[in-house]
C-alpha cells in the first residue's frame, strides 16, 4: 500500500482503513515460463486510459528483487468494495501494460515451471545477494501484505502480541504456491516453506511494548544479519513506511475476491485485537515453536486437511478453524458491515478450494504446468 506522508495515526474516527500490496509473476502467456520483463510493465506509461478513467488511484506498479516480479498496490481503502475496486483496477492496469511488452501477468506465489530468475539491478539487492548467497535464489516468492491503520504504535504492539494464534490460519486459507520448479512439491504453500529458510522470518515472540519490539529489531540490526531494517520479515510487523500493522504471511491470492477476503480478515483481526488490548486483555503465551508447528500445517495441507485449532493447540477441521476465526472476529466484521461478504467467502473457499487446489486441478485437466500458468492468468485478472 503506498501514500505519500504525511500520514497520521488512526483517530478513530470510523472504520481503520487498510490496503493491500501484491506481488505478481510476469509470465510468458503461452509457455509460462516467467520473463525478466517487470521493469519494462512498470514503467509502460500507458496505463490505459479506459482503466484509469474507472479508478484514478492506481498506483504505478513497482520492480522487485527479481526482474520476473512486479509489485501492485492499492492506496488506503475505507471500505470491502473500494478495496475490491482498486485491487481489481490495479491487475487490469497491470495485465493491461503486460501485454503491451508481451507478456503476462500471474497471481502465483511461485513460479510452476523451470526458470533462472534474474537479480533487479539495485545495490540493496546486490547486498542482499552478497550476503545471503544460494538463499536469495529461491526468494522469487509473491505474497500479499496487509496493512492495516493503526491509533498508535502501542496499540501495534499490543496487536502483534495477540493476533499471533490466527496467522496460521490466513496462510491456510491464502495458499497458492503447490507447484516450484517443475513440480508439485506436495505443500499448499511452498513459498511459506521458502521464507521460512529465512533466520528472520516466521512467527515472532511476545514484546510486550513498543520499547521491547524497538529492541528486538535493534539486536537483530547489530547481529550485521541484515541488511537494513526493512528485513524484518516475521508474518507480521510495525510498517517502517507507514502508520499500519502489516500481515504479510499470506500467499498472492489467485482470486480477487479471496484477497479481499483475507484483507478483511485481517482487518477484523486488529481490531478485535486492539480492543483486547485495551481492555486488558493477556496475550496467548502460546510459544513461537507452537506457532512454527501451526503454519508448516497450514503451508502443508491449506484447507485440505487439518489446522492446529488457536484455542486448543490440537489437530481440528480447517472449516472449523476457520468458524471459529469468524466466532472471534464477529463482532468487528459486523462493526463494518463485512461479516456476510466474510462468511460468504469463507463457504466459498471450503467449497471450492484454495489457490493450490485450482491450480492442482489445472493440472490434473492438462497434464501441464504451462496450463496451471495459463489458467492462472485467466483467473488473476477479472473478467
Amino acid at each position: 500500500m503506498r501514500q505519500e506522508p504525511p500520514w497520521t495515526y488512526h483517530r478513530g474516527e470510523g472504520p481503520r482503513t487498510l490496503g493491500v500490496e501484491e506481488e505478481l509473476l510476469v509470465v510468458d502467456p503461452v509457455t509460462g515460463v516467467p520473463q525478466p520483463l517487470a521493469g519494462a510493465v512498470a514503467g509502460i506509461t500507458a496505463w490505459h486510459a479506459d482503466v484509469l478513467r474507472r479508478a484514478d488511484r492506481v498506483e504505478p506498479a513497482k520492480t522487485e528483487l527479481f526482474r520476473e516480479m512486479l509489485e501492485i498496490a492499492t492506496p488506503p481503502c475505507a471500505g470491502a468494495d473500494e478495496l475490491d475496486e482498486q485491487l481489481r483496477q490495479a491487475r487490469l492496469a497491470a495485465a493491461a501494460a503486460a501485454k503491451e511488452a508481451g507478456v503476462a501477468v500471474a497471481a502465483l506465489a511461485t513460479a510452476p515451471v523451470r526458470f533462472e530468475p534474474v537479480l533487479s539491478p539495485d545495490d540493496r539487492y546486490r547486498r542482499i545477494e552478497d550476503r545471503f548467497a544460494r538463499l536469495v535464489d529461491d526468494k522469487l516468492t509473491c505474497a500479499c501484505h496487509v496493512h492495516v491503520h493503526l491509533a498508535s504504535a502501542e496499540e501495534g504492539v499490543g496487536v502483534l502480541d495477540r493476533i499471533r494464534p490466527w496467522l496460521a490460519p490466513l496462510l491456510a486459507l491464502s495458499a497458492n504456491s503447490p507447484y516450484w520448479q517443475g513440480r508439485d512439491t506436495g505443500y499448499a504453500s511452498w513459498r511459506h516453506q521458502l521464507w521460512s529458510r529465512w533466520p528472520m522470518s516466521g512467527p515472532s515472540e511476545l514484546y510486550g511494548d513498543v520499547a521491547a519490539y524497538e529492541e528486538t529489531t535493534r539486536a537483530m540490526l547489530a547481529s550485521e544479519v541484515l541488511v537494513d531494517d526493512h528485513m524484518v520479515y516475521f508474518d507480521a510487523r510495525l510498517s517502517r513506511s507507514y502508520p499500519t500493522v502489516e500481515v504479510r504471511v499470506g500467499d498472492v491470492c489467485l482470486h480477487v475476491e479471496d484477497a479481499v477476503l483475507l484483507a478483511l480478515l485481517v482487518r477484523a483481526l486488529v481490531e478485535t485485537e486492539a480492543r483486547a488490548w485495551r481492555a486488558g486483555v493477556d496475550a496467548d503465551p502460546v510459544p513461537t515453536a507452537v506457532l512454527r508447528l501451526a503454519s508448516w500445517r497450514a503451508a502443508r495441507h491449506g484447507l485440505g486437511e487439518r489446522l492446529l485449532h488457536p484455542r486448543t493447540w490440537r489437530p481440528a477441521p480447517a472449516a472449523d478453524v476457520l468458524r471459529a476465526l469468524l466466532d472471534h472476529v464477529g463482532p468487528a466484521l459486523e462493526a463494518t458491515g463485512d461479516l456476510d461478504r466474510a462468511v460468504r467467502g469463507v463457504e466459498l473457499l471450503l467449497s471450492r478450494g484454495t489457490g493450490a487446489d485450482l491450480q492442482r486441478a489445472a493440472y490434473d485437466r492438462d497434464k501441464d504446468l504451462a496450463s496451471v500458468v495459463a489458467d492462472a492468468v485467466r483467473r488473476t485478472v477479472p473478467a
